[in-house]
């Protein structure tokens, strides 16, 4: 009896030991297939350990790196046979059958995927591009809104998505993305603020109304991730203040302190603004400079937002005293807005500016074209 038992543990050690061996060498051999793609290695790894669903895997990657996807689709057929539960090979398979042509058999496999991981984003990301491609947008836009939900980072390319399915119009876009919060809006105002600085106008003001925000720098200058109002260069932002003290109208207005560092070319202050197409602008603004030492002296220009055309200009700002100027443009037939810029002129490659300029009440009417005689 003792020496059956003593057998029979001998060969379950036995048993064990070269289970533990081929199961090893499996693993060894499906290392190796991933790294190469080769897809022998990869077999050879199915055949000494058939159980193991990441054999079955590497064999499918090494497959479809050699564009054998319908052998690939098997191997992938075999792993999540092996492990249903696991959500990434189920999606790995439904690319591959899509790859194949069979997006109702990869939609099956997709399925399954989001089953077994139903409150992660990724299985609902990849669910939804696969429905949108089979033109299905309804259902697409609910996954993707989904998985833009469990996981931010998704949102970026859920407001690029719905931009281009809805080929640029604002309304149909909202309806994809369906914001719920502030930071879901914010960013979709970002997205529309490099795209259509209109539709981002609107998105964030209700209306594309053509006027300045804080033109007479009345409310304190935002620095930091500015989308509308006046955008002030980096390397420049401890130059500029608002003062109480020095104003043309209102209480207040800005004040530009040079030191002798300001690139020519590179704009100081800016600000975009809604316009027309075709249509013609006055803007008025007032300045005064003092112990204004320089060989470019600034300038405002109001230039296209789209392709940077030069619109108008501004007649050099070195008056001692307060004067407002005025600037009358026309915009292009395709403009959507225009962007102000304070700049100054080129001058030698050494070309300081000291001194101290104000500006207060920026202000913009639509005028009537002058008629040409």
């Amino acid at each position: 009896m003792r020496i059956g038992i003593s057998l029979l543990g001998i060969a379950l050690c036995l048993f064990l030991i070269q289970a533990s061996a081929r199961f090893g060498f499996s693993r060894l051999l499906t290392r190796y297939a991933l790294i190469t793609h080769s897809a022998p290695v990869a077999e050879a790894a199915v055949r000494v350990n058939p159980s193991d669903p990441d054999a079955h895997r590497a064999l499918a990657a090494a497959y479809n790196s050699e564009q054998r996807q319908a052998e690939a689709a098997q191997s992938l057929e075999s792993a999540v046979a092996l492990r249903y539960r696991d959500d990434y090979l189920w999606i790995e398979l439904g690319n591959t059958r899509e790859d194949l042509g069979d997006t109702n058999g990869a939609l099956a496999a997709l399925e399954e995927a989001v089953r077994w991981a139903p409150y992660y984003a990724h299985t609902h990301w990849q669910r939804g591009n696969l429905l949108l491609r089979m033109n299905r947008p309804n259902e697409a836009f609910a996954d993707l809104r989904q998985a833009a939900t469990a996981n931010q980072k998704y949102f970026p390319n859920l407001v690029d998505l719905a931009w281009g399915i809805s080929k640029g119009d604002l309304k149909t876009a909202q309806s994809l993305i369906n914001v719920s919060n502030d930071a879901e809006r914010l960013a979709f105002i970002r997205y529309l603020a490099g795209k259509s600085f209109r539709d981002a106008y609107i998105l964030a003001h209700g209306s594309a109304t053509t006027a300045f925000l804080n033109g007479g720098f009345e409310e304190p200058l935002t620095l930091n991730d500015v989308i509308f109002g006046w955008v002030i260069a980096p390397e420049q932002r401890r130059h500029l203040a608002v003062d109480p003290t020095e104003i043309s109208e209102g209480t207040k207005s800005l004040q530009i302190t040079f030191d002798g560092n300001w690139t020519p070319g590179t704009p100081l202050l800016s600000q975009t603004i809604v316009v027309e197409p075709e249509q013609s602008y006055r803007i008025s603004f007032a300045a005064r400079a003092k112990d204004l030492v320089t060989g470019g002296l600034p300038f405002v220009t109001v230039r296209d937002d789209a392709n940077n055309q030069l619109l108008g200009k501004s007649e050099n700002l070195s008056a001692t005293t307060w004067h407002t100027l005025n600037i009358d443009f026309t915009t292009l037939p395709n403009s959507q807005a225009a962007v102000v810029r304070l700049e100054r002129n080129n001058c030698e490659a050494s070309c300081p500016i000291f001194g101290t300029l104000w500006l207060d009440q920026f202000q913009i009417e639509q005028t009537k074209p002058s008629i040409k005689q």
